[in-house]
């Protein structure tokens, strides 16, 4: 029988913007052995540690066992992920549901138990571009776009931040029915006081995190959800830079450089007072030019710009832009149409990925 252990969760909403940050309470995770599971194959590997398939001895369910790295394999980092990752996916099907912890009898070490789904998102819009595929339809990033801002809205009401979405964080399930968020090794609960830490992946992270602002919110996930929109449509990632400030050049070179009508607080970063004189970037917003009326229909575009707003107080949040026209006539997910796991090919790039302890 599965024992239990207590992690932190996060309380009931607050609505009230003036109101007291959330507060955290105790969540019981299910604890189980690693002898209860029979590993089949691994799934992926990275500097966080790996991904193992493995069959339920019991029941023959399938799962994905993750494995942290020694440097990030505390076992209060597993018992905050499990957390996280319960908190986010309870009652949404568009986060990799959660079965529980599994501790391994000889060492002691814990991992993570979650469902098992499919390639993830990075690996199938490489398989295209390398393929020489025509981009993917509207409709089609229209449905995978209302599942992963679906799926953002409901972990943002349950107060946590991924801080991480990025193709490679997002699976896509072996029907092509339905794409799933994944890897809350970043995440955090709202509940927790800044100053916060950079942390993402570089091509998608917001402004406000590159800029060092030190009490971002949940709207860096709808940043980095804009970026995966564009990803979608175009197949490669819009904003790629090696190091921060030539992100925020790119950035700006497309989206425009904010100024004090634009973005007040940019002003007072030593970015904006050291870097930007030098730079000499546009004023001018050409994400049209990137994303014309071929590519991509005005509603859509007015959600992508949406997203794509250097201002956090002026981007939108997941609920507002579920709200659009773009998605007026979708009651249901769509079938996504994407390319099947097999299609996949073995090796691909690494997208440069902060990592941070945190609080």
């Amino acid at each position: 029988m599965a024992a239990c252990v207590e992690a932190a969760a996060p309380a009931a909403a607050v609505r009230d913007p003036g109101a007291a940050r959330p507060t955290r309470k105790r969540t019981r995770v299910a604890m189980g052995s690693t002898d209860d599971y029979e590993e089949t194959g691994r799934i992926g590997t990275g500097a966080f540690g790996s991904v193992h398939k493995a069959r339920h001895r019991g029941t023959g369910r399938t799962v994905a066992i993750k494995r942290l790295a020694a440097a990030h394999g505390s076992q209060a980092a597993l018992l905050r992920e499990a957390s996280l990752l319960e908190a986010s996916g309870r009652d949404n099907p568009y986060v990799v549901g959660f079965h529980g912890l599994a501790r391994s009898p000889a060492t002691m070490d814990l991992c993570l138990v979650m469902e098992c789904v499919g390639a993830s998102l990075s690996d199938l819009l490489h398989q295209r571009r390398c393929g020489g595929m025509p981009p993917l339809p509207e409709a089609t990033v229209r449905g995978v776009m209302w599942q992963l801002l679906t799926g953002a809205k409901k972990m943002h009401d349950a107060h946590v931040v991924h801080r991480d979405i990025k193709p490679d964080n997002i699976l896509v399930a072996e029907d092509r029915s339905t794409v799933k968020i994944c890897d809350f090794g970043l995440a955090m609960y709202m509940a927790e006081p800044p100053p916060y830490e950079n942390a993402g992946s570089l091509w998608y992270m917001a402004p406000e995190v590159l800029l060092g602002k030190p009490d971002y919110d949940a709207l860096v996930d709808t940043w980095s959800l804009g970026c995966v929109m564009a990803e979608l449509i175009d197949g490669s990632p819009l904003f790629m830079a090696s190091n921060e400030a030539d992100q925020l050049d790119v950035i700006f070179n497309v989206l425009g450089a904010p100024d004090e009508t634009t973005w007040p607080w940019l002003s007072s970063t030593p970015f904006a007072t050291q870097m930007m004189p030098e730079l000499k970037m546009k004023r001018r917003n050409l994400l049209r030019q990137e994303f014309p009326m071929k590519k991509l229909s005005m509603q859509g575009f007015r959600v992508l710009s949406g997203l794509l707003t250097c201002n956090p107080d002026k981007r939108l949040t997941a609920a507002a832009a579920l709200k659009h026209p773009w998605f007026a006539k979708m009651n249901n997910a769509p079938e996504l149409h994407l390319p099947k796991k097999e299609q996949v090919p073995s090796t691909l790039p690494k997208i440069k990925r902060l990592r941070v302890v945190c609080p």
